[in-house]
């Protein structure tokens, strides 16, 4: 596909920053927050279009306040779940006259976590909290309403830009004497950039369906903990090392239960794209030395 003008929403989050820094040449992209563009609302949405006339639509914009969804549930299913639908339903409208491509956001967490296997893309749903319950809402209606769509569903998101677990453990790291990290969830850390690299070329091919879209590798919490720490002490932005300790989730309860296991199978993602997913520790790397030289150059 020639991708020539794209919209993308949620553009001030970690994936928004990273769709606009690996943006290619000649592409027009139309960078929207809740602010210039509210996708609750349906003829806001529907006079964006007609507007831009995108040839693609990235919608990155999500509720992702795992725990405080617990108690705002109505608000994480308007922006995660109803919003996707009217998006949908707008561009299957607008298609008519000019078509437009949507690549939705999706989650781990629609997940439970019962499984010792990387979750295929037909692997049954069953989210634990609101969050995935209201993100399985969002994949659903696009399903619905643009069958041609791509859901694509990631996972333990980070980036130099917002906040995010790499960001928060350097920190910690600085200001604490040990800090204690949960060893019983079991995900794949991923580089923002790396899935928005990914959104392009599978965009390029005009994929479509549902595809998984994380780094390579498996990781606990704790486990990626230490290794921020090491590559972090490695490259001079930590003076010391201090004790990570191992702790069970039980030990650390939160309002939302997160999924034990929520590896997912990204083969067909990785025969679509035509080259192997990163492995998550080279990310890391990467990331680190580029918040590295950006707080230097501060």
């Amino acid at each position: 596909m020639n991708l020539r003008k794209v919209l993308v929403t949620g553009a001030n989050g970690q994936l928004g920053y990273e769709l606009q820094h690996t943006v290619a040449a000649g592409i027009e992209l139309i960078a929207t927050d809740h602010q210039s563009l509210d996708i609750t609302d349906a003829a806001q949405i529907a006079a964006a279009l007609e507007h831009y006339q995108p040839d693609l639509v990235i919608n990155a914009a999500a509720y992702t306040a795992v725990d405080k969804a617990e108690n705002d549930q109505a608000n994480a299913q308007r922006l995660n779940g109803d919003a996707a639908g009217l998006l949908a339903q707008a561009i299957a409208k607008a298609n008519s006259y000019k078509p437009t491509q949507l690549v939705h956001i999706s989650t781990d967490f629609v997940f439970d976590g019962s499984h010792s296997l990387p979750y295929a893309t037909d692997a049954a749903t069953a989210p634990l909290g609101v969050y995935g319950a209201t993100k399985l809402s969002g994949e659903q209606q696009v399903q619905q309403y643009l069958p041609e769509a791509l859901i694509i569903r990631t996972s333990w998101l980070y980036s130099t830009h917002g906040n995010n677990f790499v960001k928060s453990m350097l920190r910690f790291m600085q200001e604490r004497e040990q800090l204690g990290v949960v060893y019983d969830q079991v995900g794949s850390p991923t580089w923002a950039r790396t899935l928005a690299k990914a959104i392009w070329a599978l965009a390029a091919k005009e994929a479509s369906g549902i595809l998984h879209c994380s780094d390579n590798g498996i990781a606990s919490w704790y486990d990626f903990a230490v290794t921020i720490q090491e590559e972090a002490y490695r490259l001079g932005m930590l003076n010391k090392r201090i004790p990570i300790n191992p702790i069970r989730s039980s030990a650390y309860p939160t309002p939302a239960k997160r999924p034990a296991f929520s590896v997912m199978d990204k083969s067909r993602t990785e025969e679509q794209l035509d080259y192997r997913l990163p492995y998550w520790r080279d990310s890391l790397q990467a990331m680190l030395q580029e918040l590295n030289q950006s707080t230097h150059k501060a």
